[in-house]
């Protein structure tokens, strides 16, 4: 989980993605700016972020950032359901390359959103 969240600094922040998005744990503060671009098709072509959040929080964004590309609003929006159906135990792990990651995280509902940051920040910035 920790390699993970030092992954992210191969989606480093830049300030010339047209989108923009972010979100906030009210749990336990923290925070994800996202930046995106998409191709004529909607489709995320580029991405870039920036991540105050704890280790597990980062964990996810890394898992999102790192299988985003060539995804849509929707597919984005599908994975944000299936992911928070299961933290809240109603559903199968999410088929999302690399969610694996935070399954550790299950048994604490206090870093539930902070794993939900990157789609939520993404579904923001696509409006």
């Amino acid at each position: 989980m920790l390699g993970a969240a030092t992954a992210l600094a191969g989606f480093a922040w830049d300030d010339g993605l047209p989108l923009k998005g972010d979100a906030r744990s009210r749990r336990c503060g923290s925070t994800l700016m996202l930046g995106l671009s998409v191709d004529a098709a909607g489709r995320i072509d580029g991405l870039g972020l920036r991540a105050h959040a704890c280790a597990i929080g980062q964990a996810a964004a890394y898992a999102f950032a790192n299988a985003a590309r060539g995804r849509s609003r929707t597919e984005i929006a599908a994975a944000r359901g299936a992911l928070a159906a299961w933290l809240a135990g109603e559903g199968p792990m999410p088929d999302w390359p690399g969610i694996a990651l935070v399954e550790p995280a299950l048994g604490y509902p206090g870093r539930h959103d902070a794993i939900l940051l990157a789609w939520d920040a993404a579904l923001a910035a696509l409006g």
